[in-house]
């Protein structure tokens, strides 16, 4: 049996606990849902599976729930450390896989500063998928339980959802968040931005993230809400987005090639003992 070896690292407050396949492999969706439980278990926002080989990195990435997404900012950033750590990559960009596209990555000379080249932000909705017949969806009219709110769609490999506010209140994240993320017109959920447009280079954003429910921060959630704000035209091909857990930089080309640049740091090593498992399943 391969020992249960995980390592912690956080970007801007969103944690997450990455393994090689070979102890992935050994556990159950259960015993993820028990691993990430802030009581329970170790605690974290996901699970990073490191699946590839010495040649391809590639990243599985499971939420708190179980649930495996597609992508993530801050998981791939998190990941390019891991690797420039256990000594697979230098300072050089290189490519990883993960199930929402191919993406290059860049360790800078601090290796606490990471970029990754996140691809081309995908307007149309379905691309999430949303079931919207529409080529873009922007400043759409989404029925909720009680009011209709506004919101724009776009695809950075993974879904999202982007609400423009006058004034970011992280009280109704966590009312719009849940319902958003699990309205009908998103059959594999959706993540959810509350956008505050502070001026042409800054964004305050709250993030509820699908399978993991109100995040510190969130590397492809601020791409998507800069792409959004971008494509509406109220912010430069330069912006700074601001969330509870810090900043991450975001910059555009022409076509809506979308960079995002910030820290990483490492917390910790860990064997995990297996008497974790035994207390039962955790409430969903």
């Amino acid at each position: 049996m391969t020992p249960l070896l995980f390592h912690k690292y956080h970007g801007l407050g969103n944690d997450y606990l990455v393994c090689h396949r070979s102890v992935a492999e050994q556990l159950r969706t259960e015993q993820i849902r028990i691993l990430c439980h802030r009581h329970y278990g170790v605690g974290s926002d996901g699970l990073l599976i490191d699946s590839g080989d010495l040649h391809q990195p590639t990243l599985r990435i499971i939420n708190p729930d179980g649930s495996e997404a597609e992508k993530s900012g801050n998981g791939l950033r998190i990941y390019a450390r891991y690797l420039f750590d256990i000594g697979r990559v230098g300072h050089e960009s290189f490519l990883v896989h993960t199930a929402g596209g191919d993406v290059h990555c860049r360790v800078h000379d601090d290796p606490h500063q990471i970029t990754v080249e996140m691809g081309q932000a995908n307007f149309s909705p379905a691309a999430l998928p949303a079931l919207i017949d529409q080529p873009e969806v922007l400043n759409y009219p989404l029925k909720l339980a009680d009011e209709t709110i506004l919101v724009s769609l776009v695809s950075m490999g993974n879904p999202h959802c982007v609400v423009l506010v006058d004034k970011l209140d992280l009280a109704l994240v966590h009312r719009l968040g849940p319902q958003i993320e699990n309205h009908p017109v998103f059959p594999k959920r959706t993540n959810v931005q509350l956008v505050e447009v502070v001026d042409r280079t800054t964004l305050r954003i709250g993030i509820w993230e699908r399978g993991a429910g109100f995040t510190m921060a969130s590397g492809s959630s601020s791409c998507a809400a800069a792409s959004v704000m971008r494509k509406l035209d109220r912010v430069n091909n330069r912006v700074s987005v601001n969330m509870p857990g810090g900043q991450l930089q975001i910059t555009f080309d022409d076509n809506f090639q979308v960079s995002m640049s910030g820290p990483v740091h490492k917390i910790a090593s860990l064997t995990l003992d297996e008497d974790c498992f035994a207390g039962g399943k955790v409430a969903s």
